[in-house]
């Protein structure tokens, strides 16, 4: 992991040419920040990939939760170091490629794009069929277009009314897991009318070995997914290093909290046989407790938190792709803005993906949103290891320059490369695990392949005479 200063990465948005009018604008609070990052994450990788992971895990899928739930906590800390000292909508993107080269970046912020799009795509099915079940009127394919419309205009307003939006929605999201984490409780402490299980559901804990394990992993980090996006709402935020700094230390004890906590209560509520753990683990929580009209409330707020997840990273996508073209990374369009400072031509190509997704549903049903789980967790991988990569090798230029840190990693550099390690082994397991090896396989090729252009598009620019308008930085 060279330094790799030398490299044309260092161009900001101020020192791209023609980009006077094109800017994104302040307008997030640090308690938009927080909502934000845990209501993209409360979404359906919570709500419906949690199932998919006890399904394939058993009781053993709770390690994987804690396993996954540690590393993003030390992930997040080093995402939010970066953040807090040089905060761009390009986040992991932009710092990858500072520490990487400019070939890591185009990788990072193409491949997170890409997930990101893809995430859209299965939380609007995953909404549809949640509202399907509940109120029926359309198909799955038909509630999904709407959800798509709907959300691609709600994008088009101003980022501070886009961040108070989703700071409700969220708080709504977090209130009911909170709810549902007592109800859990209580039912399981034999606090309710209904009997309670106590231990007995528990069951084997390795009903399908190491390699349930290993398989629950990569969906279980789809369920993670989207709370880095915290980094890249940062250069819309009023005072972005304090901002950061709060939000990540507030956000992390609740990871934990939320997710581990809500798995522990899934598997000892329902026995390991029960098929509302994989199709909706949450409302079958509350109907086995006793309380059916619970469980449909929370039927309509696992919908809204799902639409909520969705509405953050179309969010995402799109400030992803404005940051690209922003650093000559892609097509000049994607960097224009609309009065309203919302970069319009990078949303609607964030929307591409989840409208393809409603006629492939039409055609091929629930397979759709099955093979959207499984494909995201390997990228989030590459992700993770990116940003722990960027971070010990700025980390150490940013020391040996002297420069002072808003925000540090804790226990630097040993816990840096322990976070590191814990992802390579995890990637190895997938890559033995044939169940999973073909998405890692997939994943690696299109890494590689993204890694070359961009460095391939990079050497032929740096050999170019420079473009800049008059007049700038």
């Amino acid at each position: 992991m060279g330094d790799n200063e030398s490299e044309p990465i260092e161009v900001r948005e101020e020192d791209v040419e023609d980009h006077g009018a094109d800017r994104l604008k302040t307008g997030l609070k640090p308690r938009h920040l927080v909502m934000m990052s845990l209501g993209s994450a409360i979404g359906a990788g919570l709500f419906v990939g949690s199932g998919e992971g006890i399904a394939l895990a058993g009781p053993a899928a709770l390690v994987s939760y804690a396993i996954v739930g540690v590393i993003i906590v030390s992930v997040m800390r080093m995402l939010g170091e970066l953040a807090a000292a040089d905060p761009n909508p390009g986040a992991f993107s932009y710092y990858v490629g500072k520490a990487l080269g400019p070939g890591a970046g185009f990788m990072m912020g193409w491949l997170w794009w890409v997930q990101m799009t893809i995430v859209v795509a299965a939380e609007s099915l995953a909404a549809a069929e949640g509202l399907n079940a509940l109120v029926g009127l359309l198909p799955v394919w038909a509630w999904a277009l709407v959800f798509m419309t709907v959300f691609s205009v709600l994008n088009l307003t101003g980022v501070s009314n886009f961040g108070e939006l989703e700071f409700w929605l969220s708080l709504i999201k977090v209130t009911f897991i909170v709810l549902f984490l007592v109800i859990g409780a209580a039912y399981l402490f034999g606090w309710m009318s209904e009997p309670s299980p106590g231990l007995a559901n528990a069951g084997d804990f390795l009903p399908h070995g190491i390699g349930g394990v290993t398989a629950a992993l990569l969906v279980i980090a789809f369920a993670f997914g989207g709370i880095e996006i915290i980094a890249v709402a940062a250069a819309e935020t009023d005072d972005p290093g304090p901002s950061v700094t709060k939000a990540i230390r507030t956000i992390v004890w609740r990871i934990l909290v939320f997710y581990v906590g809500s798995v522990a209560v899934i598997m000892l509520v329902l026995p390991a046989d029960d098929p509302r753990i994989r199709e909706s683990p949450f409302v079958g929580v509350l109907e086995q407790t006793g309380l059916p009209a619970v469980a449909a409330t929370m039927g309509a707020i696992i919908v809204v938190a799902l639409l909520s997840s969705m509405n953050v990273n179309l969010y995402g996508a799109s400030r992803m792709l404005f940051s690209l073209s922003v650093r000559r990374m892609a097509p000049r369009s994607a960097r224009r803005v609309s009065s309203r400072a919302v970069p319009v031509p990078a949303l609607l190509a964030s929307t591409v993906f989840g409208f393809l997704a409603v006629p492939a549903t039409y055609f091929w049903g629930d397979q759709v949103l099955d093979r959207l789980l499984s494909v995201v967790g390997s990228t989030l991988l590459v992700t993770w290891l990116a940003i722990t990569c960027a971070q010990i090798v700025l980390r150490r230029r940013a020391e040996r320059d002297g420069t002072p840190l808003p925000l540090k990693m804790w226990g630097y550099p040993y816990l840096s490369w322990l976070t590191l390690i814990a992802l390579v082994a995890i990637t190895v397991l997938a890559i033995v695990t044939p169940s999973v090896r073909g998405q890692v396989i997939s994943t690696a090729v299109l890494v590689t392949v993204l890694w070359t252009a961009g460095a391939v598009t990079y050497r032929r620019r740096s050999t170019q005479p420079s473009r800049r308008a008059p007049g700038a930085r």
